[in-house]
Parts: structure tokens; C-alpha cells; sequence
């Protein structure tokens, strides 16, 4: 039996609707794509994007999927004709993610921070790094 197991539909949409009305989420991390930097059922904290404004590359940003939040660093941000285009990708990931548009929903959160270990919160280190 897997020991991370996802979380039912309705709490996946509880939480992209708690980041829309401003409120900080805590969620468990699963799967291998921001490894080593985010490891499986490590404790996130995520900041709805109003929070901290514009993310910035080398940040950790949160991402609306039909599958529910990922979770990705952003490689990349174009701006072209005044609009800005958001692309991430998972640290142990070949391939970035489809492009984001600013201002589409998709972009939850940008302001996440991993705890130090799994389970109750003791630490944060902050995702706001420099990429490079």
C-alpha cells in the first residue's frame, strides 16, 4: 500500500479554492518531479500568489492541473506584447510544463516553502531562490 496517498477530488479543489480567497495551504508532497529539493511526503506550505506577488524565475510556484496542484519551479518568463507567458518545470523533470498565461487561474501559488522534514512543521526554508 502506497503510504502517500492522494487526496480525494474535493479536497484538491478545497485547496485551489482556499489560494483563490488568499489563504496559505499546507499540503504533503508526492512523487519525484522537484527532487532532491521537495522529497515525497515532505510538508509544503503554499502562499496564494496575491501574497507575493509576481513570481520571479528560480521561484517554487504551485500549478492548477486537472490532476490537482502541482508543485514546480520557474524556469522561465517571457513577456511578449505586455503579456507575461510562465513556464516550470519539475527539478528531475526532462521537459518544462505547457506555458502559463498571467492572469490564467492555472497559477495558483507562489510562494511555497518546503518543511524540513515530514510531518508537523519545525522549520520552513524559503522557495524564493536565486536559479543558478
Amino acid at each position: 500500500m502506497n503510504k502517500y496517498r492522494k487526496p480525494p477530488p474535493s479536497i484538491k479543489n478545497l485547496g485551489a479554492t482556499l489560494l483563490t480567497e488568499g489563504k496559505n495551504i499546507r499540503i504533503k508532497a508526492h512523487g519525484y518531479s522537484m527532487y532532491p529539493a521537495i522529497k515525497p511526503g515532505s510538508l509544503i506550505i503554499i502562499e496564494p500568489i496575491t501574497t507575493k506577488g509576481k513570481p520571479v524565475e528560480g521561484e517554487i510556484i504551485a500549478i492548477k492541473r486537472e490532476q490537482g496542484l502541482i508543485v514546480h519551479r520557474l524556469s522561465r518568463v517571457i513577456i511578449k506584447d505586455g503579456t507575461r507567458y510562465y513556464i516550470a518545470r519539475g527539478d528531475s523533470n526532462a521537459y518544462a510544463d505547457n506555458c502559463i498565461i498571467s492572469g490564467n487561474s492555472a497559477m495558483m501559488g507562489g510562494g511555497v516553502h518546503n518543511g524540513i522534514l515530514p510531518g508537523p512543521l519545525s522549520g520552513h526554508i524559503s522557495a524564493r531562490i536565486n536559479a543558478g
